[in-house]
């Protein structure tokens, strides 16, 4: 079940964040760090009513940012359509122990779907350019890969950003 989070299960988004980030390192992904994604970040995605958690009975496995906000960094990006309506995903996110049963799909169907019902053109994101296979799932999804952007905070490598017409 995909539903708005609430501020109780940010301990549980923070823990599976923190699993993701391990999992990742693991890999020699270093895409997220332990200052990101953060509780204040998370604290502002429920507020402004942009989070969502993907849960399996009763067990909180994922969570997604549906947002209307255009970071600075997407600024000067070249995208595929005018910058309105558009949706921005961001801190996408799967437990470990939860990967590869098809529920990354689940929360993108779910964008998208909200997307589309919302009147949105177009949803954007970014991925890291280090993480390969985030960048074939979204290509599989459709999504087209444009420029780069970059988080210094974050990593010295780019990401890379992607669009998709709904």
């Amino acid at each position: 079940m995909i539903q708005r989070a609430k501020i109780s299960e940010i301990p549980e988004i923070l823990s599976m964040t923190n699993a993701c980030r391990i999992n990742m390192e693991s890999k020699n992904i270093f895409q997220w760090t332990e200052e990101y994604p953060s509780k204040e970040e998370f604290l502002m995605d429920i507020k402004r009513k942009e989070l969502y958690v993907l849960k399996r009975e009763h067990t909180l496995i994922g969570s997604i940012v549906i947002s209307t906000l255009m970071d600075d960094e997407y600024k000067n990006v070249a995208w595929l359509t005018s910058n309105a309506k558009n949706l921005y995903i961001h801190r996408l996110a799967i437990h470990p122990d939860y990967q590869g049963k098809g529920y990354a799909q689940q929360l993108m169907d779910f964008a998208e779907n909200f997307a589309k019902q919302n009147d949105f053109i177009s949803i954007r994101l970014d991925t890291f350019s280090q993480n390969s296979r985030n960048q074939r799932f979204y290509e599989a999804r459709g999504y087209r890969k444009l420029e780069d952007i970059y988080f210094p905070n974050q990593s010295s490598y780019s990401f890379h950003c992607y669009e998709l017409i709904v």
